[in-house]
């Protein structure tokens, strides 16, 4: 039984994509079972649909607007490097709604029902595949992963809206008496998921970096010290399901091929530029395409 497992990383899913099209198209890899967190949950129905066109012109058309009604933060450039700051009006008019976060993402909850329709969902609960997001359980402070075959259509649409809420930026979501956000908070890559549900190989698709090239500027902001503790948060939350993962696999003997960004690809995965977003997406594609030709034997009929 093999798995592919896409870990969160807000615009950076780009890149997940790219290499999730060449697996699936060039490498021709069947997958009996996607397990995506955040944005690796915004990916994995139209990977199991064989949808890659679909999901790639989304990836490679959103912006803010896309994904905030209401934007906590505003991007200027200085020196050709993108600096964030917060949108006071913005933060304080979402408190003065009542709101408990200082974004709100309904624009992402539409364009995910938008994306995929009532027919693909169905069509994905009659065939074989099983698609699992993560979400994480403020309430009863646990992790949760939403199979499709579980959900209703819309109960799905939601969990996988909840599963990209990178709060406390954008929306804090209420479901069965209980509070939900991002699935990375709690589990960022879940290869552990996909090896307790039978996977035997498992290609996971890390948004970041195997070794850690990246040494932080000193905060101009409170709004940049939050999104530098999450990250760092995040980070160690990533490098922990990794080495569980690569331990239960041992224990189940089952194989984990892994596909890092070979680059830092951005400071905030929180803004999403539609031509760099294309760029990683490429990137993606050629990334994978290098790995396997460097780790799969030489065939004297390939030509390029």
């Amino acid at each position: 039984m093999r798995a592919l497992v896409i870990s969160g990383g807000g615009s950076k899913g780009a890149f997940a994509g790219g290499v999730a099209q060449f697996l699936i198209q060039e490498a021709q890899h069947e997958y009996d079972l996607f397990v995506g967190t955040s944005t690796g949950s915004l990916l994995i129905s139209h990977l199991a649909l064989n949808k890659l066109d679909k999901i790639k012109e989304i990836y490679s058309s959103v912006n803010q607007k896309s994904i905030f009604n209401n934007c906590p933060f505003t991007i200027k450039k200085k020196h050709g490097i993108e600096v964030i700051a917060i949108n006071h009006w913005n933060v304080v008019k979402n408190f003065i709604r009542g709101k408990k976060t200082f974004g709100e993402s309904e624009n992402l909850k539409h364009l995910i029902r938008q994306s995929i329709t009532i027919e693909e969902f169905e069509a994905l609960r009659k065939g074989t595949k099983d698609v699992v997001v993560t979400v994480s359980n403020l309430s009863l402070n646990q992790v949760e992963y939403k199979s499709i075959n579980d959900c209703t259509y819309d109960e799905f649409c939601d969990w996988i809206w909840i599963s990209s809420n990178y709060t406390p930026f954008m929306s804090l979501a209420r479901r069965n008496g209980c509070e939900y956000a991002d699935g990375g908070l709690g589990t960022l890559v879940p290869i552990e998921e996909a090896l307790k549900r039978g996977a035997t190989e498992v290609d996971v698709v890390v948004l970041h970096t195997e070794v850690n090239y990246l040494n932080r500027m000193p905060v101009r902001n409170p709004f940049e010290l939050i999104t530098t503790i999450f990250s760092y948060m995040l980070d160690r939350i990533e490098n922990q399901n990794i080495r569980i993962g690569k331990l239960v696999a041992n224990q189940k003997d089952a194989i984990i091929n892994f596909y890092y960004t070979p680059t830092v690809l951005t400071t905030n995965s929180l803004v999403f530029n539609k031509e760099r977003m294309t760029l990683w997406w490429k990137r993606g594609y050629l990334y994978a395409k290098n790995k396997n030709e460097e780790t799969s034997p030489i065939d004297p009929d390939h030509q390029e």
